[in-house]
């Protein structure tokens, strides 16, 4: 039979594995912004610009390459302090959970002591 030190420890780490595979999932969600799509849509014009004035692959493909690379990068960053963020809240949230949970417990628990004792007065009373 575990005890409750063990029990508490295996709640704790089914909490912080559901909090962080919710905050990934939000966090891959958002990582894509109003803001990258524009400097994406910016580096595409600075190509097309670069194309049609004549200028070679040689130097618009380092532009190119640079400007995706700095898209990805943003989002990365973006995606992973999203991740910490939504992390926190989701733990949070969690941890909220199962102290409503156990607060719901503990009430019914003197709920059901208080009725006890109620009934046992009753039948002591009809003896």
């Amino acid at each position: 039979m575990m005890d409750k030190a063990e029990a508490d420890s295996q709640v704790s780490l089914k909490m912080e594995r559901s909090a962080a595979q919710r905050a990934r999932d939000r966090a891959q969600a958002a990582r894509w912004d109003l803001d990258i799509a524009v400097f994406l849509f910016a580096v595409l014009i600075i190509i097309i610009i670069l194309l049609f004035q004549g200028i070679g692959t040689g130097i618009v493909a380092p532009v190119a390459i640079f400007g995706l690379t700095m898209v990805w990068l943003v989002g990365w960053r973006r995606g992973r302090q999203l991740y910490q963020r939504f992390y926190d809240e989701e733990l949070f949230n969690l941890e909220q959970e199962l102290k409503k949970t156990v607060r719901g417990a503990v009430k019914d628990t003197v709920e059901e002591t208080i009725e006890e004792q109620v009934q046992k007065a009753l039948r002591q009373r009809w003896k």
